[in-house]
């Protein structure tokens, strides 16, 4: 991967600060709260600062430029990782969010009726005391759906440079994995679910990644039938006569990969026949994975694809990744007549049958959007033995 310049990565999250001070001047709203914490997990914390987790983010215009605030609960973690924000140690502020905002925003020189808005999940007794504090020093506080925090939603959907190189660096080194995967299963060293899911940590670390993406979900034939089988893995046998199915994802520096592959040994003639028909309707829907498309279509085309064959997919054909596993948009034949793929969207490509009886078959890859159609950037695959 790249290795970006200091310089280069400030003017990186400068730009994307500065998308968001935009939004914020024309919907006036003087000052935006975002909080990464144990009970509510929000990775624009990171997308805005680098910091990696538990800390609040306070971003104000002030003069129509941007100020913010990084407020960690591990000031050395935030001194290392943040890039380009003013840090504030959350222990400066009893360790409460309310004063830590209510005092920040307090020391800004913003006159007239000035307006925050803090997340739309915010407990409503948690609002009550934001309410409490901040209409003392003259702040209307804002709590609502359809709000910056979905603006940021809609905005992290859509990759840049950066973005784009972590995530194929983390595909790179799923990639990898993968190839090993391979190699036990021929080389007969990989015998359980537990193998698998070991294996993948223990791989993962040595390239540089963080942790994998969600947890692993490894299952043989005998739980495959599950979209996502529960417990994620077992010490029952993995692959053997059947499907089997590996789901997994790694991520670098906090973006995260996500693939699945089948393992397919000594089928009969019904279970060969879901793994054609899971590769026709990848094969299929791809080209429709273009810029300006409708997203829905090729949702529709995976349908229309199993429903020839009198199957029904039971799950989404894809979904946006990055800082979180699932992202906008969702790849489906449901979603809105106006949602399409847009250059930098990286999403899921992943349809999947499920029988009780046969087991199942997934077959998911990441593609990048680009100018002028589409670049699939992991290779993940059946495997046939």
């Amino acid at each position: 991967m790249k290795k970006y310049s200091k310089e280069e990565l400030e003017n990186i999250y400068l730009d994307r600060k500065m998308k968001l001070v935009d939004y914020m001047t024309n919907n006036k709203i003087d000052a935006a709260v975002f909080e990464d914490t144990e009970e509510r997990r929000n990775p624009a914390v990171r997308y805005f600062t680098g910091h990696p987790s538990d800390a609040l983010y306070i971003i104000a215009v002030v003069d129509g430029k941007a100020t913010d605030f990084l407020v960690p609960w591990d000031e050395n973690l935030a001194n290392e990782k943040s890039v380009g924000v003013q840090i504030l140690p959350y222990n400066k502020y009893e360790r409460k969010n309310t004063t830590a905002v209510s005092k920040i925003l307090k020391s800004l020189k913003i006159k007239g009726n000035k307006k925050v808005e803090i997340p739309p999940e915010t407990p409503y007794p948690l609002f009550l005391k934001y309410v409490d504090a901040l209409s003392a020093i003259g702040w209307d506080v804002l709590c609502r759906d359809k709000s910056i925090h979905d603006f940021v939603v809609e905005m992290r959907a859509t990759k840049d440079e950066y973005e784009i190189e972590c995530t194929k660096e983390a595909a790179r080194v799923g990639d990898h994995i993968i190839s090993e995967i391979e190699r036990g299963i021929r080389e007969n060293w990989l015998h359980k679910e537990m193998d698998v899911a070991l294996l993948i940590e223990s791989e993962l670390r040595k390239c540089g990644c963080e942790r994998t993406g969600f947890d692993t979900l490894a299952a043989g034939p005998a739980r495959s039938w599950a979209i996502h089988a529960f417990p994620g893995y077992t010490d029952a046998p993995w692959p053997a006569d059947g499907l089997s199915i590996l789901d997994f994802g790694v991520v670098y520096e906090g973006y995260t990969s996500d693939t699945t592959l089948t393992v397919a040994k000594n089928l009969n003639e019904k279970q060969a026949e879901l793994v054609e028909l899971v590769e026709q309707a990848a094969k299929e829907s791809l080209p429709l994975y273009k810029p300006g498309s409708k997203i829905k279509l090729a949702g529709e085309k995976a349908d229309e694809v199993f429903a020839k064959a009198k199957r029904v997919m039971p799950h989404t054909l894809g979904h946006g990744i990055g800082l979180e596993i699932h992202e906008f948009p969702r790849v489906s034949s449901k979603q809105d007549e106006k949602a399409v793929f847009k250059p930098g969207m990286i999403v899921t490509l992943e349809p999947g049958l499920y029988d009780p009886k046969l087991g199942g078959v997934r077959l998911e890859n990441d593609v990048l959007i680009t100018k002028d159609g589409n670049e699939v950037i992991t290779h993940s695959k059946i495997i046939r033995i």
